[in-house]
């Protein structure tokens, strides 16, 4: 009894870091940008580049945590990422300067990844540990509980508060998840073995398979970060849905908040890559509803859909990558996540300049469903790879 009380504490860490660092530091800025874009005048192309800076910040976190190996420095950058997420949100109300918020875009994007990697990491470390199931699912609904709360925050906030004193209220918000996400997370054990006395031994997979998923994963981060960075936009200008984009990114929040915890139970019965196979085709299905549909219900629809499958393939390619190094598994979490951040920071230019030369984003979701159809091809390929090299490893008869 003891024992599952500490387990869901742990992972109720995780759930908190992951509101504060992505809900509240990173994607909050998504509903409030038409805000901003009215009263604080920020432009376009500014608008923008605070979201590829974010990316970037997050990319750096990546880097540096795919770098490091110690689980006493990942626990205090863990620590010092979870304050400056607040620290990052707060200073985005207390200004107008392009130059002071483009920083705080920066620090976000760093203070999400130290949620994300190295906590997801240290939460993933102590569950092998102590021998429970490695799975992520419930830890990871703080992505799509951080993005619906969002979405519905901004939507309740509105009528009564101007952007800047929006931004206060999510830093007071910060303020309150920051108690559980330090506090009900223990500092980590480096004896390098489980509860039960068994040695953590890292098991990694083959140089050929872990660049075909990196690929793979790639492609995924296109697919996921157009739909992400442009639903509220692409909603809006679709005939007959002026005004409907806030409801489709709560929407994909509500489809996030269950979805690890379903594709975990997917993948037990089916295996970790034939679960990745169906999330990646279901995703292209989501993707393409608004533009070759239409209308409302096929929107939200593919809303739904979207947010369903997209934190579900990153799930289990985390928890796929805590399996293959259970010692230091923020290292290969990091690699993974540079190939996926760096499609975000490619997927949204190349979708700007097709909208710019055609006149709609609707070109950009094609191109990201193209990028997801590429993606799942890989993913097959995986399979063939992997029979390849358990036929390999297994001893001659």
């Amino acid at each position: 009894m003891h024992e599952q009380r500490e387990r869901l504490k742990v992972l109720s860490a995780g759930i908190f870091s992951l509101i504060l660092v992505l809900g509240v530091a990173r994607f909050s800025y998504t509903p409030l940008l038409p805000l901003m874009q009215q009263q604080a005048g920020l432009g376009v192309a500014a608008a923008g580049w605070l979201a590829a800076i974010n990316y970037a910040g997050y990319l750096s976190g990546a880097i540096i945590a795919a770098l490091i190996s110690d689980l006493v420095l990942k626990d205090r950058l863990y620590r010092i990422g979870m304050v400056l997420a607040i620290a990052s949100t707060a200073v985005m109300g207390l200004t107008t300067n392009i130059t002071i918020w483009a920083l705080s875009r920066y620090i976000a994007g760093l203070s999400s990844a130290a949620g994300m990697l190295l906590g997801t990491g240290l939460i993933l470390n102590w569950l092998i540990r102590h021998n429970h199931r490695t799975e992520l699912g419930i830890h990871f609904a703080g992505i799509g509980l951080g993005i619906a709360g969002c979405a519905a925050a901004v939507t309740l906030f509105s009528p009564w508060l101007d952007w800047r004193q929006q931004w206060f209220a999510f830093t007071a918000l910060g303020c309150l998840l920051l108690v559980p996400a330090l506090r009900w997370l223990p500092a980590p054990d480096q004896s390098g073995l489980t509860k039960t006395g068994q040695k953590m031994e890292d098991n990694p997979p083959s140089p050929l398979y872990l660049r075909i998923f990196m690929a793979a994963y790639f492609c995924a981060g296109i697919g996921y970060v157009v739909s992400a960075t442009f639903i509220v936009a692409i909603v809006n200008k679709l005939p007959g849905l002026a005004g409907q984009g806030n409801l489709a990114f709560l929407a994909i929040g509500i489809g996030a908040a269950p979805a690890c915890i379903n594709w975990d139970l997917i993948a037990r019965r089916t295996g970790d890559l034939n679960a990745l196979i169906l999330a990646s085709i279901l995703q292209i299905i989501g993707i393409l509803l608004p533009v070759m549909v239409g209308g409302l219900f096929a929107t939200l629809f593919g809303a739904l859909l979207f947010g369903g499958t997209f934190i579900g393939m990153v799930s289990l390619v985390l928890t796929m990558a805590g399996r293959y190094y259970p010692t230091r598994p923020a290292k290969m979490m990091g690699k993974m996540t540079l190939s996926y951040g760096a499609a975000q920071i490619i997927g949204p230019a190349i979708t700007g300049s097709l909208a710019v030369h055609l006149g709609s984003y609707n070109a950009g979701l094609y191109f990201a469903a193209g990028a997801m159809v590429v993606g799942t091809l890989l993913l097959l390929a995986l399979k063939a790879v992997e029979m390849r090299d358990a036929a390999g490893a297994a001893p001659a008869l």
